[in-house]
Formats: structure tokens, sequence, C-alpha cells
């Protein structure tokens, strides 16, 4: 193994957090790592880590080693793609990690279009609700829906993302529809998220805000299991369009509060902002940006 590759190596160890994880992610044996790191040191005549046998932490020469070492790296992954052209550019593995459901409906089709185009790229996609760690785990790309807090990841927005009440017609005509906001209370509420105790701003067509509290029936993390749940009539649910329109369009869920405003997000690609972006990325983040671009496909439907 050369320098480079003990370098990126070392990057690896830094960003997945220790040697048992980077042994895991480079497909080496734990042993193998931690004899190559100790032959880094030796040969920089130094230490980079401080370890335990349960935690690791950069030294203070780690920490300069590691954030040179981050740009050296980055500017030969360029200087690659540069001198090699067109053909390299479209190479390489792309690690994706994509919400569960949004991912499933909406990015599966696009990734088979993208794949068609690119026959020399191979793909790994992670389809989880689960907020992973890009830089730790290995991810170049993510698509993420909601707020995005401050962080060293660089985002571009991709598309709208709209909510709505939703109920079975059988539910509605058992236990009534609900005309306004406060209604909600006396409903049967299926809740994405394990929180017990729930509170949903809305505003009405006066921007007035509206705060009502939800004490869930059933709380779950997964919006394929409430839509189902409230198609057999288990109570009313607060989901995204994305998931729900072609039940609505269909009438087999009903649209409730059409007068009031609710919260709307957004989705992102994610990548690491620190970091080169290889070619396959950026093309890929054109593409989707392209296919997402003006009203989404949900939005359209009449419901």
């Amino acid at each position: 193994m050369g320098q480079l590759e003990d370098m990126a190596m070392f990057v690896r160890i830094v960003e997945a957090g220790g040697i048992s994880k980077a042994a895991e992610q480079l497909d080496m044996a734990k042993s193998a790592v931690s004899r190559r790191l100790m032959d880094l040191e030796k040969r920089l005549g130094t230490q980079l880590l401080h370890r335990t046998t349960r935690t690791s932490s950069l030294t203070e020469a780690g920490l300069l080693y590691y954030k040179r070492t981050q740009n050296i790296l980055d500017e030969v992954c360029e200087l690659n793609e540069q001198t090699s052209g067109n053909k390299a550019r479209t190479e390489g593995t792309l690690k994706i990690s994509a919400p569960l459901s949004f991912g499933l409906m909406h990015l599966s089709p696009l990734i088979s279009e993208y794949a068609k185009k690119h026959s020399d790229l191979s793909f790994q996609v992670d389809f989880t609700d689960r907020h992973v760690d890009l830089v730790a785990e290995g991810f170049e790309l993510a698509i993420r829906i909601g707020n995005l807090p401050d962080s060293s990841l660089q985002a571009k927005r991709l598309t709208s993302i709209r909510h709505v009440f939703c109920a079975s017609p059988d539910y509605l005509n058992q236990f009534g529809t609900p005309k306004i906001p406060s209604e909600l209370m006396n409903h049967a509420f299926l809740e994405y998220g394990l929180l017990n105790d729930i509170k949903i701003q809305i505003s009405d067509k006066q921007g007035h805000q509206h705060a009502v509290s939800i004490t869930p029936k059933v709380t779950a993390n997964n919006g394929d299991f409430l839509k189902k749940m409230a198609l057999k009539g288990h109570g009313l649910t607060y989901l995204p369009t994305f998931l729900t329109y072609q039940e609505l369009a269909d009438g087999k869920l009903v649209a409730l509060l059409n007068n009031y405003q609710l919260p709307e997000m957004s989705a992102y690609v994610v990548y690491p902002g620190n970091r080169f972006l290889p070619e396959r990325c950026r093309q890929l983040i054109d593409f989707l940006t392209d296919r997402f671009r003006g009203l989404p496909c949900w939005d359209k439907m009449e419901v």
C-alpha cells in the first residue's frame, strides 16, 4: 500500500469514529487497519490518535494531519477526474441514503432512469428514515425532508413537501368531519413519530396561528403503515401528499381542513460541504433537480 492509500485509511478511521467501524467499511480485518495506522505513525514519527479500548480521539498532530490529508485527497480525486476524461466521470459507486417511503415511491424510478444512462455506475442505496451521518458512514449523498439545521453539509432544494389531514370516508361517516382545528382533539389520531404528545401549528386564511395539541391513538415511524391504518378506519392522520395523493384522488381518503394552511417543508439533496464532489454526484444532483422541477407530480392531481 502506498502513502495515499494510508492517508485515505487514516481519514476513514477518523470519520468512521474508530478502527473497528473503519475496518468494517473498508472490508478489512481490524488488526490490519490497526497495524497500518501504527506503521503510519511510526513513519511520521508522531502519534495521530489517542486510543483506549473503547474510544479514540485526534491528537493535535493528528488533527493537523487529518485536515491537510483531506485537501490532498480531494485534489488527487479532482486531478484524476479531469485527466481521465468523461468515461471515468461516470464510473464508481454512488452510496445514497433516502427516506423509506419517499425513496421507494419517487426516487426509485429516477435512480433506474439514471442507471440506464450511466451503465458503468454502481449504486448502494439505503432506504431509511434514520438520520444518517454522511461522513462517518461513507455516504456521498442523502435525500432529506424537513427544515435543515445548520451543519457542514451543503444542500440543494429539490421540491416542496406538503402535508394533509385525511381520513377514510367510513371513519368520517361514523365519527364526523372536523371543520376547525380544535375539533381534531375529538378524534382518534394516527401520528408519525414516536412521541405521545404532539402539537401541530395550523394557520387560517387570515394568517392567524392555531396550535392543536394531539394525544395520538397510534404512533409509528413509517408513513405507509399510518396510511394503511387510516384506510382501515382507525382514525385521522397527517401525512405528506407524496404518500397519500393516489388515495385522495381515488376517494379512498378524504382531505380535511382545506381552508387552513399547513406547514410546508422541502426535500433536499445534501452532501459533505468540505469535500471534493465527484462528477457522478454532480451529474446526479443536476438530474434530480431537473426531474423535480416545477409542481411535483403528486400535487398535480385533483383531490
